[in-house]
């Protein structure tokens, strides 16, 4: 059974990533420590009673796609209403419109525990969130009024439309249109795919945010815009009204969260009440500013998926250490019993249990991190700093999170034996559920690329520089402290950071001079070498507060994995010239 490591979260966010400090100086208003409890304790609850009990007959079920109507599983319907009636959907929402105002990085840590126990009932509030921000920030205050109380509360959800069949990460090639109406709204016409939760049963209406272009708009992303397009149109009072012409057409049958609906969306396909064909729309924003509208969603949203990177991670180590301590295989080394020994005692699964634990800290750590750092940028001092580390961490925290989650996973799979390869343990839905989470909300290929080509010039390179310095800072502190159960750890980390410096180093210089295929050669390296060095020493961080377990599990990362960074550093540097030759073999097989 699924227990949240409430401890473990609170200690990241307070000691790890700073916020403790923050409390204590009132950058955050009234928010405290023993709120924070609070809220982690309640929503561990809801997760553990009502969520994972859910979640196994569920999968069996999925969502259930019948004359354009999405049915979801069995329980899925009571335990929404249990999230909306405990006011989750409105943690960090803006109290204007009934949200509570809280830090983001609370909302981010209730969004771990419930992605734990299940992915695809973490869907549905991230987007909703993620569209409660975009209107907050672009939307008129009559669209903000209309809709904004009721997708906070819960009673109304709400999707993000960008994809098109020929238009997936480019979407400069999208081809939704919308016509210009006289009476100020839009018409839209087009299809969208893989929109997650475009149709269910669980609220009385979904706010659809589309991305399509006006008829004269520039070709490319300069020429596309936002609209708000309502599946239900409200009426006077503010209740769903007309059905708008938006179907559902199909839901996908994928590997994995079988309980949230992927669905193929058709706008203006004549199905709606109005006889006029098109979905009736209304304009977020300004016309032509539809992509920097929703980036405003779509930030946030990357960390929102890092931390179901973690949540997965968390949950499939918490099933792998509990089924190791129950299966019982071989005997233990030296023991004289005849009895066999439960799995846990033997080397080579120890191994696989620690690198599972201390790369879930690790990726927590890096979340919690770059959460801390949006809130910075909203309050207090120095925002336009912490604007810039938010920036560099989003893609760290979105693509080694979500890769370790499934490389997490797999060895859940792997210590379960025979049984993690068939359903009845629940190992193989964690790893089906965790193989989504590098493709969506930019590839972790397209983050790589964020990082070096965007991230890495903040500042010239100052920004990057200065983080590692501030990470070379938490070595030295390792090395005074004396302590010997660190082991070799303050010097694996300046190793690793030496190995980070040398390639931030090279791939800035390579970007100076104009040589981009050989930065972008070493960019998911770099992306996993950074992401490694920084973890590492956010975990000594986290031991230096002096508790046992945490300073061996630091050490047992340092001494056992990060020598991976010399290779990573090795690949950015050296290994753009092969590749980019060898890749000749490509078009001629």
């Amino acid at each position: 059974m699924y227990k949240a490591p409430v401890a473990d979260i609170a200690h990241t966010i307070l000691d790890v990533a700073g916020m403790g400090h923050d409390l204590q100086s009132g950058r955050f208003g009234d928010f405290s420590e023993d709120l924070l409890s609070a809220v982690l304790e309640e929503a561990g609850r809801l997760a553990s009673d009502e969520v994972e009990p859910v979640v196994t007959a569920a999968e069996k079920t999925g969502a259930r796609l019948e004359n354009g109507k999405v049915t979801m599983p069995a329980g899925w319907q009571g335990v929404w209403n249990s999230f909306v009636e405990g006011g989750w959907n409105s943690v960090a929402s803006p109290e204007a419109y009934g949200g509570q105002g809280l830090p983001l990085t609370v909302s981010m840590a209730a969004l771990e525990i419930w992605n734990s126990c299940s992915l695809a009932f973490g869907l549905c509030p991230t987007l909703t969130s993620g569209a409660v921000e975009a209107l907050n920030a672009h939307a008129s205050d009559e669209l903000k009024d209309r809709y904004l109380p009721k997708m906070i509360s819960g009673e109304w959800t709400g999707t993000m439309n960008l994809t098109e069949p020929q238009a997936g990460s480019d979407l400069g090639a999208i081809r939704t249109r919308a016509e210009r109406m006289p009476d100020g709204t839009y018409r839209i016409f087009g299809q969208k795919i893989f929109i997650t939760f475009g149709e269910h049963d669980l609220s009385g209406n979904i706010i659809h945010l589309v991305l399509a272009r006006v008829s004269d708009a520039p070709a490319g992303t300069r020429g596309i815009s936002l609209f708000v397009v309502p599946k239900f149109i409200p009426d006077a009072d503010g209740n769903p009204g007309a059905r708008n012409d938006v179907i559902c057409a199909s839901i996908e049958h994928k590997l994995g969260i079988h309980c949230s609906p992927t669905c193929v969306m058709i706008y203006g396909d004549g199905k709606g009440a109005d006889a006029t064909p098109g979905a009736i729309g209304w304009l977020v924003g300004e016309e032509n500013r539809g992509l920097a509208h929703m980036f405003t969603m779509m930030n946030n949203a990357r960390l929102a998926v890092g931390m179901q990177g973690v949540a997965i991670a968390e949950g499939a180590t918490q099933k792998a250490i509990s089924f190791a301590k129950e299966r019982r295989q071989g005997r233990e080394t030296g023991s004289k019993n005849p009895a066999m020994s439960p799995i846990i005692v033997h080397p080579d699964v120890q191994r696989m249990l620690l690198t599972m634990k201390s790369h879930t800290q690790a990726a927590r750590s890096i979340c919690y991190a770059c959460a801390v750092a949006i809130d910075r940028s909203q309050a207090g001092e120095h925002a336009a700093f912490w604007a810039d580390r938010a920036a560099f961490l989003t893609p760290l925290a979105k693509a080694f999170a979500t890769d370790v989650g499934m490389e997490v996973a797999s060895l859940g799979v792997q210590i379960h034996g025979g049984m993690g390869f068939v359903e009845e343990t629940g190992a193989a839905r964690f790893i089906r559920d965790a193989r989504i989470a590098p493709i969506y909300e930019g590839t972790n290929g397209i983050q790589a690329i964020d990082l070096v080509m965007r991230k890495l010039p903040l500042g010239n390179g100052g920004h990057a520089n200065g983080f590692i310095a501030e990470l070379r800072e938490i070595a030295d502190e390792v090395r005074k402290s004396n302590r010997p159960e660190f082991g070799t750890t303050a010097d694996r980390l300046d190793q690793a950071l030496k190995d980070a410096q040398s390639a931030t180093d090279f791939l800035i210089a390579k970007s100076a001079e104009g040589e981009a295929n050989q930065a972008l050669a070493g960019a998911t390296p770099y992306l996993r070498l950074i992401s490694l060095a920084a973890g590492g020493a956010w975990l000594a961080k986290s031991a230096l507060s002096g508790d046992a377990a945490r300073t061996a599990l630091c050490r047992f990362f340092a001494e056992n994995q990060l020598a991976e960074t010399a290779a990573l550093a090795d690949r950015v540097i050296t290994g753009a010239d092969s590749l980019l030759e060898a890749s000749q073999l490509l078009f001629n097989a």
